[in-house]
């Protein structure tokens, strides 16, 4: 039973009708496929149609989009100005929950997004014809609120998506700034993959007594996702990345870098060993970062190399694999990474090349998720099991795990670029 005092197994009793939503929606649900609610589905819909404030908390993949836009939408009335205001990190993300208010909206629902590497005065001229909704990143909104093309007073909800991450990159200032330009009454729904304490911090801040639903544990990979790690001299990780690629039978394979540089590296390198390969990061113009993710979800493409900023933003359910080629800087990344894998009931595949020097990091990574992974060692590669054996068996130091420690740990510097 979570923290609303809702029993899970009452699942099976119900649909999206018995949820509250209207009949327009229902079958919109019914076109979509969408046949059962999941769990976040379940128990937030309700609350958010009551007008609560909500606290969401649950893995990558559970159909959160859907838990605040269906009854966000059922909602609205036919005032004039934003009525629904979403804020999420990327511009993928963006790109994915405006698909979805094309699946559930009606036809006098005006959307538009507004994000970086797109046209501004494109953007003007739709908030000009007048939306409902508004789905943008925090950087493009705030510009637009401080160039005065938008008008925020009119706001019934907010919603903050993939909050955790929206701060680990920074954008705390831009939201404060942001729910300065928004009514004092309103209702406001935080979602988030992670719940940390500069989460709860921000969400009781700015939030009127919030229910909070945590449909899984904190922190944690799907169960339907098989993780693996692979111990290997950090001259020979390329090596050991194309041997995996090229011996293994990997359908639909992301492969995150913990850099740009390595990304365009690593994508230059599997399309010259013709592995139908593409890649999406920062430095990529969003018309190549929607390429990108097309021919991926197409077929097109098999492997898309990526980095941390897009891994909340690609939303493909059928990934086979996930390899991280570098151990996350921050452990919470790893969630998010494995969670493009696993999704929609699908079974998938986490591997993580592991050199000596990130056999820490990934130490910490087990601590977050409270799972050991098991380590393969592949003759050849320069991997030893010395290392893990000896991280298990050395006594607990009084010090925090990766990233909370002395920087004679090594990895915790400034956030690389991505």
């Amino acid at each position: 039973m979570d923290q609303t005092g809702f029993d899970p197994k009452d699942n099976l009793m119900k649909n999206f009708t018995d949820l509250g939503l209207n009949e327009t929606l229902v079958k919109k649900c019914k076109s979509l496929q969408f046949n059962e609610p999941t769990p976040i589905q379940l128990q937030a819909i309700p609350v958010i149609l009551d007008g609560l404030d909500l606290i969401g908390c649950a893995e990558t993949g559970t159909g959160k989009t859907a838990a605040f836009l269906l009854p966000s939408l059922q909602k609205m009335n036919n005032r004039p100005g934003v009525q629904i205001l979403v804020v999420a990190p990327t511009r993928e993300l963006v790109s994915q929950i405006e698909a979805a208010f094309g699946d559930f909206a009606g036809k006098k629902q005006r959307c538009v997004s507004l994000i970086g590497g797109a046209s501004v005065n494109r953007q003007i001229s739709e908030l000009k014809r007048g939306v409902s909704v508004v789905i943008a990143t925090p950087g493009r909104l705030l510009d637009h609120v401080e160039r005065g093309t938008i008008d925020l007073r009119t706001v019934k909800t907010l919603i903050l998506d993939e909050a955790d991450r929206m701060l680990d990159m920074g954008f705390l200032p831009a939201i404060r700034k942001i729910l300065k330009a928004v009514p004092d009454e309103r209702q406001t729904l935080l979602f988030s993959a992670t719940m940390s304490d500069s989460i709860r911090t921000l969400a009781y801040s700015v939030m009127n007594d919030p229910k909070v639903i945590e449909v899984s544990r904190q922190n944690r990979t799907a169960k339907t996702v098989k993780q693996l790690a692979y111990p290997v001299a950090t001259s020979s990780k390329t090596a050991l990345l194309l041997n995996l690629l090229e011996k293994e039978k990997f359908e639909r394979v992301i492969v995150f870098t913990r850099t740009k540089r390595a990304a365009e590296r690593l994508a230059h390198i599997l399309t010259a060993r013709e592995l139908r390969a593409n890649q999406i990061h920062s430095n990529r113009s969003q018309s190549q970062r929607e390429s990108a993710l097309r021919d991926f979800k197409g077929g097109k493409t098999r492997i898309l190399v990526a980095t941390d900023i897009a891994s909340r933003g690609i939303d493909v359910d059928a990934v086979s694999h996930v390899i991280n080629y570098d151990v996350p800087q921050a452990p919470e990344d790893y969630v998010h990474r494995v969670g493009r894998t696993g999704r929609a009931g699908n079974t998938g595949q986490a591997i993580t090349l592991v050199s000596p020097i990130e056999e820490l990091a990934m130490r910490d990574i087990e601590k977050l998720t409270a799972q050991k992974v098991k380590r393969v060692v592949l003759p050849d590669f320069g991997g030893t099991m010395s290392t893990y054996s000896a991280t298990f068996t050395q006594p607990k130091k009084k010090s925090g795990g990766y990233g909370r420690t002395s920087p004679g740990r090594g990895f915790r510097t400034k956030r690389a670029g991505r």
